[in-house]
């Protein structure tokens, strides 16, 4: 066989379903090989849109979402997707095609040193330049790139090496067990918990991907101890459990920062700092900490733990398990309370309210649908506001949180979970930037809803200049005609024209057979009201 064989082989092998990607000059005869795998090819519109996609299909399905390229402007549009991987935690693998070895010393046609430059947004890299070791460096990637704290490998395939003569199969996938943590240190971390008049949990999306969502309840249950979640958390613990205090990660002082500065001991479990920087609500680093990951903690001046070190579900078995008593969470039961009449909005009038949006989502989908936001003004509001009920039924990018991010990721989601409502919440300017992808979509036959919150502008940065400057700037552009665009594209297109016009266009769009596109005109006024509020946050108790 040739190396483009052995190649598609061993990606079988690891049971991709999907390769997003462009065709090029440099990546065809792997493309000709892919013809007669049942592997299929989603032919995107910006390489982008294709990492995106496979970076969203490896963090819902939890095995890596493969990419593809050619070489230099397609390799490096897929940049910012592979970044996202990378600080989001998706497991991913990227094939970039690249010319032959024997142009890779010299000024060369569209030739750059990819490997130098994906390096630094990649847990590894490679180039193959001997055939056989295909079957090795496809292993090695899709290992790297599932191993904690998962993220994007990539590999480089010269044109020449692809149609070499080679022979080889497919390695087979090891099984990796995870450890226990020591015995010594459950203990310590035991007797932390049981003597902590106020502890608090806090946890990050490292529980969605150690699939310990039902621990976590269990722990909580038994323990009677608050939780709170990160905005990439969200469904770690459902919105509707008695333990369950409010999402985190809003710059400004929330109210949920008062039970952090009350809470003597945070039990941080499957929590990245580039979630939530903890500096944010533990400063001076003396409050104490319990860190519960697969993966040793970052090191940071806020944050020193004790550290349990294993799979997330053992440890918080275990834990439970030992646990006696439950906590008096009385105090975070009013906290709730509080910061729910507090920060209480307006959901009446037209534009529509960001709160009123929100709500009218969630009133359209089902406890296990899915909820993609973009990066914006609105992805504050949604992951502060919107309630999770389901691992995975609300995906934030925070890590890299890369605007574009949510029609791609929509595609994802659709094609891993057919029998699923899917909404890509987006801003005007997000949806701009990756709309090309509306045409995936289409052709696939997806029905997914895009709904864009309308404001002709950068909205986050415009709230952001307002608070520092009092004053927006270079931040307002005329939208298009968004439902004209998604007709155009054969799409269905909807505009809401009335207050009460959403929750009816939602419910058509939801039920159409293409994909639809919703342009919401919003308010974000509000956006100045919820910095005023936390800006003169009391704590309650």
């Amino acid at each position: 066989m040739i190396a483009s064989e052995l190649f598609v082989r061993c990606l079988e092998a690891e049971g991709v379903r999907y390769i997003f990607g462009l065709p090029g000059e440099e990546n065809i005869e792997f493309l000709h090989s892919l013809c007669d795998s049942k592997i299929e090819f989603i032919l995107t519109h910006d390489e982008r849109g294709a990492a995106f996609m496979a970076n969203a299909y490896g963090r819902l399905s939890g095995k890596p979402g493969v990419c593809l390229s050619t070489l230099g402007p397609g390799a490096t549009n897929l940049i910012t997707g592979i970044a996202d991987a990378l600080l989001d935690f998706s497991p991913m693998v990227a094939v970039t095609g690249q010319a032959g070895l024997p142009r890779l010393h010299k000024e060369s046609h569209q030739y750059i040193d990819v490997l130098g430059i994906l390096k630094p947004v990649t847990k590894w890299n490679a180039r193959i330049e001997i055939p056989g070791t295909i079957p090795e460096i496809i292993r090695k990637a899709f290992k790297t790139a599932s191993l904690e704290k998962p993220g994007p490998t990539h590999i480089e395939l010269p044109e020449d090496i692809a149609s070499a003569e080679t022979d080889g199969f497919p390695l087979p996938q090891d099984t990796v067990r995870h450890s226990e943590p020591p015995a010594e240190a459950l203990a310590e971390a035991v007797s932390l918990i049981t003597n902590a008049r106020m502890p608090l949990i806090l946890a990050g999306n490292g529980v969605l991907r150690g699939k310990a969502t039902k621990q976590l309840s269990d722990f909580a249950s038994k323990t009677h101890i608050g939780v709170t979640t990160t905005f990439m958390g969200s469904g770690a613990l459902s919105a509707d459990h008695e333990c369950f205090i409010s999402s985190v990660g809003l710059q400004s002082k929330d109210y949920i920062s008062c039970g952090f500065d009350k809470a003597d001991l945070v039990i941080a479990v499957g929590y990245d700092p580039v979630e939530f920087s903890p500096s944010y609500w533990n400063p001076d680093g003396r409050r104490k900490v319990v860190h519960i990951s697969l993966t040793p903690s970052e090191t940071d001046a806020s944050y020193s733990p004790l550290e349990l070190i294993g799979d997330i579900k053992t440890t918080l078995s275990a834990l439970t398990e030992k646990m006696r008593s439950g906590k008096d969470i009385s105090y975070y039961h009013k906290l709730k309370l509080f910061s729910d009449h507090a920060l209480h909005f307006s959901t009446a009038g037209f534009p529509l309210k960001p709160l009123r949006v929100i709500n009218d989502m969630r009133k359209a989908l089902r406890r296990d649908d899915i909820l993609v936001s973009d990066v914006g003004a609105h992805k504050i509001w949604i992951a502060r506001f919107y309630p999770a009920y389901e691992e995975n039924s609300v995906i934030i990018s925070n890590g890299f949180a890369s605007m574009g991010f949510a029609l791609p990721a929509a595609i994802s989601a659709k094609l891993l979970y057919p029998e699923k409502n899917i909404i890509a919440a987006v801003g005007d300017g997000g949806f701009l930037m990756s709309m090309c992808e509306l045409n995936t979509a289409v052709r696939l036959g997806l029905n997914i809803v895009c709904l864009i919150f309308n404001d002709g502008g950068y909205g986050l940065i415009e709230w952001k200049e307002k608070r520092r400057f009092g004053k927006d700037f270079f931040v307002k552009f005329k939208s298009p005609d968004f439902a004209g665009i998604a007709d155009a594209f054969g799409a269905k297109g909807y505009r809401v024209t009335s207050e009460e016009g959403l929750s009816q266009v939602l419910q058509e769009a939801l039920a159409r057979k293409v994909p639809c596109v919703i342009d919401c005109p919003v308010d974000y006024s509000e956006n100045m009201i919820l910095t005023e509020k936390l800006g003169r946050l009391i704590c309650p108790v």
